[in-house]
């Protein structure tokens, strides 16, 4: 925006300059016009003087006529050596006196004729009349290279054209250095709005910008405001919605455990004895006709239930707070991997799978809980989906990339894996890879995706070792000197 306007200015003061310099040109060149108009009728007046010159005839038949040159002829000739000529001939263009380039003209009428002729490099200006002399009618000519339409035109670069080029440089180079700085606050704004995160709304300073564009500044204002409040309006109902779910959920999973474990203790008592049922009174001892299969469906389901509401309530958290905004810490990458391989190493055994910590130290820049919580999404994905007896491996450590060593975290695990034309999607927010099996909302990875773009990086999807599995990593920025 700025580029175009400050074009259009340019445009607007260098074209009424360039016009003028044109302008300039053709006056110059009216007046070198004007010049030469008297000049003609100077060089008129000396055709009877040099008629007047022809004093006899020749002295013999066919002599050429006696010729004694009048004293203003003789001057305007000396005054311009090499610059000026005559000639005299008869009416069939013989040439009987003066230079032979101007013999062979020939004037059909009494009346002078002019044109321009050029002859080693000079252009003259020449005037040609038929006039009765001592001897007879004859052809005189004046020759005069001192025309000043001639001088202008021969000039024109050095008296017109170049001061007007150089005029016009300078002046451009100007105008640019002024409009480029007038124009510096517009770019500024442009520069701080276009290079402003997504998340950051907060006001621009009005006082420093340009009085011409602080109406401009105080809409942007207002509209940011506006998309402020209602973003904050979605993630408090997000953050509010998953807050009320957290607790009749567990609630709800804590009683189907109940029920669960009632179930397998009514399983090893003799038949017909009774159990006590939680949340009945205490030790009421009540005859229980459970059906195995369904509560075991409705634990899974209770599960999973929970299970998305601390996932919705973790992307609310990660949506809701203008991360770039927020101080960043140094996270010690390798004490990060350990803790999260202590809190899932009970889950990955009940499921047969071995989880493994395969790390170098390494640090970054970043926020600790957030990057906790983006590794228990992957190493909880890669527990879910990979089949018992395989592996899971979590990584971190050092990478060089780029000409530089970077820090990076990784999980990688044995199991089905993600067809490269799939792996575009699986960050979109509850998309699953048609044909999964196992539970699963699909906002793992899209939350691990989002907290990734938090820490200016990218979730990176790859094939495991051997071409099996899938391998998660997450490559930060090299630590600053």
């Amino acid at each position: 925006m700025a580029s175009r306007l400050r074009n259009r200015l340019l445009v607007m003061l260098l074209a009424p300059l360039f016009l003028l310099g044109l302008g300039n040109a053709w006056f110059d060149y009216r007046s070198a016009d004007s010049a030469a108009v008297q000049h003609d009728r100077q060089l008129l007046r000396y055709v009877p003087l040099l008629a007047d010159s022809v004093v006899a005839p020749g002295v013999q038949s066919g002599d050429p006529p006696v010729l004694l040159l009048a004293p203003p002829v003789e001057d305007f000739l000396k005054l311009r050596p090499g610059h000026a000529a005559y000639s005299v001939n008869d009416l069939d263009g013989r040439l009987l006196h003066g230079e032979p380039w101007l013999s062979g003209a020939t004037v059909a009428t009494g009346e002078p004729e002019f044109h321009s002729v050029e002859e080693q490099g000079i252009t003259y200006r020449i005037v040609s009349q038929r006039v009765r002399t001592r001897a007879g009618e004859l052809v005189v000519q004046l020759a005069d290279g001192s025309d000043p339409r001639q001088q202008w035109l021969s000039a024109l670069l050095a008296r017109v054209l170049l001061p007007n080029l150089v005029l016009m440089i300078a002046a451009a180079l100007t105008v640019s250095w002024a409009v480029r700085r007038a124009l510096r606050p517009l770019i500024e704004l442009t520069e701080a709005v276009e290079n402003r995160s997504p998340q950051d709304l907060s006001a621009i300073d009005v006082a420093a910008s340009p009085a011409e564009v602080r109406p401009l500044v105080q809409s942007l204002n207002r509209l940011f405001d506006l998309v402020n409040a209602q973003s904050a309006s979605q993630r408090r109902f997000i953050a509010d919605a998953a807050h009320q779910l957290r607790t009749p959920l567990a609630g709800l999973q804590a009683q189907v455990e109940a029920w669960a474990q009632v179930l397998h203790n009514k399983h090893r008592q003799p038949p017909g004895a009774s159990t006590p049922v939680p949340g009945a009174g205490g030790a009421q001892p009540v005859t229980l006709a459970l059906d195995a299969e369904q509560i075991d469906k409705l634990r899974r389901a209770t599960r999973r239930t929970s299970q998305l509401a601390n996932q919705l309530l973790a992307l609310s958290r990660a949506d809701a707070r203008s991360m770039e905004a927020q101080p960043v810490q140094r996270v010690d990458l390798l004490a990060l991997c350990e803790s999260l391989l202590e809190a899932h190493l009970d889950a990955a055994t009940a499921r047969g799978i071995d989880l493994g910590l395969a790390a170098q130290a390494a640090h970054t820049q970043g926020h600790e809980w957030l990057l906790r919580e983006l590794l228990a999404n992957l190493v909880d994905n890669a527990i879910r989906y990979t089949p018992p007896g395989g592996s899971v491996t979590l990584r971190c450590g050092l990478i060089p990339l780029a000409g530089s060593v970077k820090p990076y975290l990784a999980v990688e695990d044995d199991g089905p894996g993600i067809s490269a034309a799939e792996r575009s999607r699986v960050t979109e927010r509850f998309y699953r890879v048609p044909g999964t099996v196992g539970e699963g909302s699909g906002l793992g990875l899209a939350i691990a995706d989002e907290i990734a773009r938090v820490h200016h990086s990218t979730l990176e999807l790859h094939a495991g070792q051997g071409d099996r599995g899938l391998l998660v990593r997450l490559v930060f920025a090299p630590e600053p000197a």
